[in-house]
């Protein structure tokens, strides 16, 4: 890829990229729910319940902060009320994923633009995430049905809206249970060697561990490179929260494990244990979601070790950029190819969790300060 602008860095020719991107895509994708597109380039349209809502609106809102155009916040504007028309449904499917839901377009839209609904929406929703706290286990419950012992890797994104609930509310109960579960998940889902756990089982009546599954990951022996992901970021937020030198260190083994496991390509396959013959299908939303969370990384070590953590980043941004993205595709809907969900669903796809991600990595690149994860 070259014929960028001499007078303006890499990344800022990215970030017009991006603006021309996803223009085109508000347009596509309408009024859609996306979640993920195939090889047609078209994004589905799943329900407005799914764990994936806020990813959509989420890199409408970084847009409209990065580029002050308003077309971007019209599209998000709405999101945030239709996903808290879920709460009163019997049917409700939500779980812990309200983070994931909430943050990316409540909060931020309350932090854009002091929108008093998306305040009372996203501490709603983080109510509704602290109440399936399990005070014996020390643990947010993960998913719905009987799974009340259950914990995923995932959640360590979420809690960062009980942290945001806490600095809002005035309320430090928020916290106190956000850092519970991290201490938990620290001491159970994270190997001695960085590499993580995806499912956790516990005893919701007792609390005690019993075992880990491999869930969206080759076994439970293994790494699921984008579970890997969402432990990097998710620790070194909660030590940006707390300032807890335990969750830096954390952050560091997963990322360490991470960086030395990536393929020359600096893009992950979709597990970093797979047999020889595995090796067929990377994720390009693993690898967006720990350039993102290198970037946090990089700002708060000491200076002697900035440069790891945000060449890393770099890198891994760089090879989306040249290798994965579509921007000689106008008429696909999403920016990223070869996303992968696990290794039975959501396969060699794109993922807007992945250009959810990739926009914030690159609008990090260029200055972007509004972190809400």
């Amino acid at each position: 890829m070259g014929g960028f602008a001499m007078s303006k860095t890499y990344w800022q020719e990215i970030m017009d990229r991006l603006d021309t991107k996803v223009t085109r895509m508000v347009e596509q994708i309408g009024g859609k729910c996306p979640h993920f597109a195939g090889a047609d380039g078209k994004f589905d349209d799943i329900g407005s319940d799914w764990w994936t809502t806020g990813f959509w609106p989420g890199l409408l809102w970084i847009m409209h902060d990065m580029t002050g155009k308003d077309l971007y916040k019209e599209a998000a504007w709405h999101w945030d009320g239709t996903l808290e028309e879920w709460f009163v449904k019997p049917t409700v499917e939500f779980h812990h994923d309200v983070g994931f839901q909430f943050l990316p377009t409540a909060v931020i839209k309350n932090t854009l633009t002091g929108d008093e609904d998306g305040l009372r929406r996203g501490l709603e929703a983080a109510n509704f995430l602290a109440a399936r706290y399990n005070p014996v286990g020390k643990f947010i419950r993960a998913w719905n049905e009987d799974k009340y012992g259950w914990v995923i890797i995932d959640c360590m994104l979420n809690i960062s809206l009980l942290f945001w609930a806490s600095k809002v509310s005035g309320d430090p109960r928020y916290k106190h249970i956000a850092v519970s579960h991290a201490e938990t998940a620290m001491k159970y889902g994270v190997n001695e060697d960085g590499s993580t756990k995806h499912i956790l089982s516990f005893d919701a009546e007792t609390g005690e561990y019993i075992e880990n599954f491999g869930g969206q990951g080759y076994s439970a022996e293994s790494c699921w490179s984008r579970g890997a992901a969402w432990g990097l970021y998710g620790f070194i937020n909660t030590y940006r929260h707390t300032g807890d030198e335990r969750f830096l260190d954390t952050a560091k083994r997963i990322a360490h494990y991470f960086i030395a496991a990536l393929p020359e390509d600096q893009v992950p396959y979709w597990d970093f244990r797979l047999e020889d013959d595995k090796r067929m299908f990377r994720d390009s939303s693993a690898a967006s979601i720990a350039a993102s969370g290198l970037l946090e990384l990089a700002e708060v070590v000491p200076p002697g070790e900035k440069s790891l953590y945000a060449n890393a980043a770099e890198r891994i941004l760089r090879s989306l950029t040249e290798n994965y993205a579509t921007w000689d595709q106008p008429e696909h809907e999403a920016i990223l190819l070869h996303g992968t969900g696990s290794g039975t669903s959501f396969i060699d796809v794109s993922l807007i969790y992945g250009d959810y991600y990739y926009v914030e990595a690159v609008s990090k690149l260029n200055g972007w300060k509004h972190r809400i994860f």
